[in-house]
């Protein structure tokens, strides 16, 4: 169901919940709502504009945070050079831990489509493939375990992930067009994965070891978006 208050478009989903539960979800800032069966839709509304401040400053961060990442990337435009480049950006994204191991206004200004062309992809291909060998070769000896493959594609919402009964990782594409520190992070991240299964102690334990600074990274890293 999609509630229109006052001007923001909500999807709202009934559960078998007791608490009430809303999101602003990139990459466009859709607001999406968890509600119980028998809550009045009434409430809902109230909860809504009594918080309609808090969620304009989410999805004032996501917006900003996508444009962003695009301007890094290329596809748009900088706010900083155009004063106009900045007025209706929509989208952003985080990595988001998930138990399958993976690191952690209006409308989308830029389809990915069209922000992924075939020759942004094989440059930022071509980074991950040529630093790849000498990562795995200093990082295999010291974890103990390699993956049997890396695959490269684009993630619309991790920077990577990790299948541990099958040794296979996946690197999200758009890391070959940021900073290398970034790559080799969610490289160690998901090959600990081949040791530790969820984020518990014995994960974090052996980020520790590896890379000490592994948290500050992380946050770095998850503050900037996917495109």
């Amino acid at each position: 169901m999609t509630l229109n208050i006052d001007g923001l478009e909500i999807e709202v989903t009934r559960k078998s919940i007791k608490n009430m539960y809303v999101r602003v979800r990139p990459p466009d800032g859709r607001v999406t709502i968890s509600a119980p069966y028998r809550m009045p839709q009434r409430q809902i509304e109230d909860f809504v504009r009594q918080h309609r401040p808090w969620v304009d400053r989410q999805r004032r961060k996501i917006i900003d945070a996508h444009r962003e990442g695009l301007a890094r990337i290329g596809a748009l435009p900088d706010a900083s050079r155009d004063p106009a480049a900045g007025k209706s950006a929509m989208s952003g994204g985080t990595g988001v831990p998930s138990q399958r191991q993976s690191v952690e206004d209006g409308e989308r200004p830029t389809d990915s489509a069209s922000i992924w062309t075939e020759q942004r992809r094989r440059e930022a291909a071509a980074v991950i493939e040529s630093a790849l060998p000498a990562l795995l070769s200093h990082w295999g000896p010291i974890i103990g375990r390699t993956p049997t493959h890396v695959t490269l594609r684009l993630m619309t919402s991790r920077w990577g992930s990790c299948t541990p009964s099958t040794g296979r990782i996946r690197l999200n594409l758009q890391l070959g067009l940021m900073e290398p520190r970034f790559l080799e992070y969610v490289l160690v991240h998901e090959m600990t994965h081949l040791w530790a299964r969820g984020h518990g102690a014995e994960f974090q334990r052996r980020m520790g070891e590896y890379l000490p600074n592994w948290r500050r990274i992380r946050r770095e890293l998850n503050r900037q978006a996917i495109v």
